[in-house]
C-alpha cells in the first residue's frame, strides 16, 4: 500500500477507480475542496476517517498534506510493450525519455505537461533516477495516477526499441541543438530530457536522432528542465495539431 496525499492527487486517485483502504481529513478543514473529496469518497464508498493534523503529519512523511491523504494500492507502472502497444494504434505518438532526472519536483511537472500536452508515456531508468513516489504524485496534481509510465532497466537499449517500431528521437540541448521549431515531427517521437546539472549521457546523446533547442532571447541562456521539457512537448503536439485542423479543412 502507499500513501497519496494532497487535495489533487487524492481526488485523481478517487476518480480514477484503483481500490483505495481509506481516506482521511483533518477536522478542522472545511473548505470546498474538502468537501469535494468527502463527495468523491461517498459516491465510491470509500471510508472516512477525521483525524488530528499531527496524526497525518505523521502516516503522510510530510505538513504538506493539505489536509488530506488516502491509503491506496501501490503504484503500478506500465510495461513498456503495453505503451508501444497503444502507440502503434496512434497517428503520431510522443513519449518522454528522462536520463537521470533526479529530483521528483521536476519529475511530476514534467509528468503533467506530458499528460496536459497530450504525451503518449513516459520512461524512466530504474537505477539513479527519481521514481514515483507520493511526493512525485503530489508535484504531478496526480497526473502520475493516469499517464503510462515505464520503468526501464536500460534507456539506451529502450531507444533502439523505440526506433525499431518507428520513433524518431529527440534530444534536447541547451545550447548545442536546431531550433525546435524548424523540424516537422512526421513521425512518432521520443524527447529525451537530461538530468538537471549534467544533461544527457554521452552513450544515451549518441542514440538520439537530432539534438533540438528552445531558441532563448533573454539574458538568461537556460531553462529548468521541467519547463524546458514542457515548452517542447507543446510545440511537438501543437505541430501535429495544427496539421490535424489543416488536414480537416482540406
Amino acid at each position: 500500500m502507499q500513501i497519496i496525499y494532497g487535495i489533487h492527487p487524492v481526488a485523481e486517485a478517487l476518480r480514477d477507480g484503483g481500490p483505495i483502504e481509506k481516506v482521511a481529513l483533518a477536522r478542522e478543514e472545511k473548505t470546498r475542496a474538502i468537501s469535494k473529496i468527502v463527495q468523491l469518497a461517498s459516491r465510491r464508498k470509500v471510508p472516512l476517517v477525521f483525524a488530528d493534523r499531527e496524526y497525518l503529519n505523521t502516516v503522510a512523511g510530510t505538513r504538506h498534506h493539505q489536509g488530506v491523504i488516502c491509503i491506496s494500492e501501490e503504484y503500478r507502472y506500465t510495461g513498456i510493450d503495453k505503451i508501444l502497444s497503444d502507440c502503434a494504434s496512434q497517428e503520431n505518438a510522443l513519449l518522454l525519455i528522462l536520463d537521470s532526472i533526479t529530483d521528483p519536483q521536476n519529475l511530476g511537472s514534467l509528468i503533467r505537461s506530458s499528460l496536459c500536452f497530450g504525451a503518449a508515456g513516459l520512461i524512466i531508468p530504474e537505477n539513479r533516477a527519481a521514481s514515483v513516489t507520493p511526493a512525485v504524485i503530489k508535484a504531478s496534481a496526480g497526473a502520475a495516477l493516469h499517464l503510462p509510465i515505464a520503468r526501464v532497466v536500460n534507456i539506451s537499449r529502450t531507444i533502439d526499441r523505440l526506433k525499431e517500431d518507428g520513433f524518431w528521437i529527440y534530444g534536447a540541448d541547451a545550447c548545442c541543438g536546431e531550433d525546435l521549431t524548424s523540424h516537422d515531427y512526421s513521425t512518432h517521437a521520443a524527447l529525451v530530457l537530461g538530468s538537471e546539472g549534467k544533461g544527457i549521457r554521452p552513450l544515451v546523446r549518441k542514440k538520439c536522432d537530432v539534438l533540438i533547442s528552445i531558441p532563448i532571447t533573454g539574458s538568461i541562456d537556460s531553462l529548468n528542465v521541467s519547463v524546458a521539457g514542457g515548452i517542447i512537448i507543446y510545440e511537438v503536439t501543437r505541430h501535429w495539431n495544427s496539421l490535424r485542423a489543416q488536414g480537416e479543412r482540406g
